[in-house]
């Protein structure tokens, strides 16, 4: 366990090298920060951080550059993430409030936290099976078609049309639309199958293959995995960051769509908030980058995952400040659809 003296210099270590991207001396920690103690002192404790593994020299007669076990203690020790301005917490408001349905919040939210952290922002999208049903529709259109609509209370919309119906008689679908709203209303989509498998056997006869080609698409509708969709912005951000790995690993493990949701974690908790450092991450591409992630969701029910990518070399309490603040804000604006 280090003591206080030696943790106040490595904390100066990592952020000086943070904004300079240039090695740090013991004599340009002493004229940067009021550490109390001389050029020589600060230099025998780096000494003793560089022997414990916390800071590294990658040139003779270079400074010193954080590992990743200095980054992850500096993290750990954080007495608190970067609060984000009054002015900052004006515009994530007013411009996530513009947002008109699901689809626009996460397009607005990961385009935010992208602009706001200049990292690549990813978000993913509630899964379905956290939710819970708040509206069906049944819309006749022509051609013998009908569409069929789902609205969750995450605010997720599926929208599905169905073909091959035949004639499509508009009170037998107004009385398919009937029942199947007493039946779903409130329900937790896992719930939802068993709640409707007997619906065919409730309408009349002629009516039959019509609620039973209806009530097929609703539960493949309701059973694709939704968790997987995740949406990406920011990813020019990277072009300005030396790598320890190739670019082209980092951008190439971005693509891998699984990569990014075990990058991400499981939601669990609304106010948690995790940060993994380099090697913490499982990807070879990305060993050299950093995740912080948060879960959002209403209450305390978490629907998905929100974070940032970015190099090792990351402002960390400026970027967990920003991913926990725009997460509690996305969560507030699904409580209130």
């Amino acid at each position: 366990m280090l003591d206080e003296r030696k943790l106040a210099v490595l904390r100066a270590v990592v952020e000086d090298f943070v904004s300079t991207n240039e090695p740090v001396g013991s004599k340009a920690l002493a004229d940067r920060h009021r550490l109390g103690v001389s050029p020589a002192t600060i230099r025998n404790d780096m000494v003793a951080l560089e022997e414990d593994g916390y800071i590294t020299q990658p040139h003779t007669s270079a400074g010193r550059v954080p590992t990743d076990k200095g980054y992850r203690l500096f993290v750990d020790r954080l007495s608190s993430v970067k609060p984000l301005s009054a002015a900052e917490r004006r515009a994530i408001e007013s411009f996530l409030n513009g947002a008109v349905d699901l689809d626009e919040i996460v397009a607005r939210t990961v385009r935010l936290l992208a602009q706001l952290t200049r990292q690549v922002a990813i978000v993913q999208y509630p899964s379905l099976t956290r939710s819970s049903v708040q509206h069906v529709e049944l819309v006749p259109l022509a051609g013998q078609r009908l569409m069929l609509v789902v609205i969750t209370d995450t605010g997720r919309v599926e929208q599905r049309v169905i073909d091959g119906l035949g004639e499509v008689d508009a009170d037998a679908v107004a009385d398919l639309r009937g029942m199947l709203i007493r039946a779903t209303a409130g329900l937790h989509l896992a719930e939802v199958p068993g709640a409707v498998e007997d619906l065919p056997q409730q309408v009349p006869e002629e009516n039959r293959a019509m609620a039973a080609s209806v009530l097929s698409v609703l539960l493949e509708s309701l059973v694709e995995r939704h968790e997987e969709k995740l949406v990406l912005a920011g990813t020019a951000n990277l072009a300005a960051v030396d790598f320890a790995a190739s670019l082209r690993d980092v951008l190439e493990a971005l693509e891998e769509n699984m990569v990014l949701i075990r990058l991400l974690g499981e939601a669990k908790d609304p106010s948690m908030l995790t940060v993994r450092i380099g090697a913490e991450n499982f990807h070879e591409g990305l060993r050299s980058t950093s995740v912080v992630s948060a879960d959002y969701g209403v209450g305390n029910q978490s629907l998905a995952k929100i974070g940032v990518v970015g190099p090792t070399r990351m402002d960390y309490p400026g970027t967990m400040g920003a991913v926990r603040a725009v997460a509690r804000y996305v969560g507030q604006i699904l409580a209130g659809q």
